[in-house]
């Protein structure tokens, strides 16, 4: 028992003198690059509105990420892993649609480099096909999203691509609408399903997640409008977000 308490004791004088070295020790002792997925990570959230959360547009780290599902995910992810380092960004705008991530990719996508890139659009689309507005139909979303997928793995093949599943729900003027919106919306489901699949990207349901919330509460009380979430609402999107890519992010607990 003496010779394992010396032993502990030992043990714990050696960690104590590792607390003292200085930090900037420490950085210069540290791979000169990042892990591909891990220490000094870049995580990107890219879409619309949803994403965009009145988000800052400058660097007041009070603000940057918004107030929707990306800030609570990097709040969290963040608090309690502080030793990766890693980099929370949100570069979702309001009214995007996929073509308008096409013109802004290199500039807010590729440029940043990120490590996992979460990206949620379609609801844009959607009602561009609706209310015959520039539409994108069906066709031409899943081949613009093909292409900003290929030029993003031709940057960087080991980056973890989490595609989230655009949604509705029957409130409001969508409720209106129903049939028509439910038709399109279903369709770039499976699109995003699919190419979840092919790029062996992590897939979030999102749709099924409301659906399933709709046994607790009507829908009114989850996304107000029957497109834009309530907090309770983004905060079952930032729970189901965690627990798809935490499978791929071993260290999100």
């Amino acid at each position: 028992m003496k010779d394992s308490r010396r032993f502990f004791l030992r043990q714990l004088a050696m960690a104590g003198a590792t607390s003292l070295v200085s930090p900037l020790l420490m950085a210069a002792d540290a791979p000169a690059t990042t892990d591909k997925r891990g220490n000094g990570s870049v995580i990107l959230f890219q879409g619309d509105s949803i994403t965009d959360g009145n988000r800052g547009r400058n660097q007041d780290p009070n603000h940057i990420m918004g107030h929707g599902y990306a800030f609570s995910i990097a709040s969290r992810v963040g608090a309690d892993h502080p030793e990766k380092n890693l980099q929370f960004i949100n570069r979702g705008i309001s009214g995007n649609k996929i073509t308008d991530l096409e013109k802004r990719w290199q500039a807010d996508t590729l440029n940043l480099k990120p490590n996992v890139l979460s990206i949620l659009v379609g609801v844009n689309d959607a009602a561009s096909v609706i209310e015959q507005k520039n539409a994108v139909p069906i066709a031409q979303y899943e081949s613009v999203y093909r292409a900003l997928l290929d030029q993003t793995k031709q940057q960087n093949p080991d980056i973890l691509l989490v595609l989230c599943e655009p949604f509705i729900l029957p409130v409001g003027s969508i409720q209106q609408h129903w049939q028509a919106w439910h038709s399109d919306v279903v369709q770039r489901q499976e699109v995003v399903k699919r190419l979840a699949t092919e790029y062996k990207a992590v897939f979030v349901p999102f749709q099924q997640v409301f659906d399933k919330a709709l046994t607790k509460a009507p829908a009114s009380y989850w996304i107000w409008d029957g497109i834009h979430p309530t907090v309770s609402g983004h905060e079952l999107m930032a729970r189901e977000w965690l627990k798809q890519v935490k499978r791929k992010l071993r260290f999100i607990s």
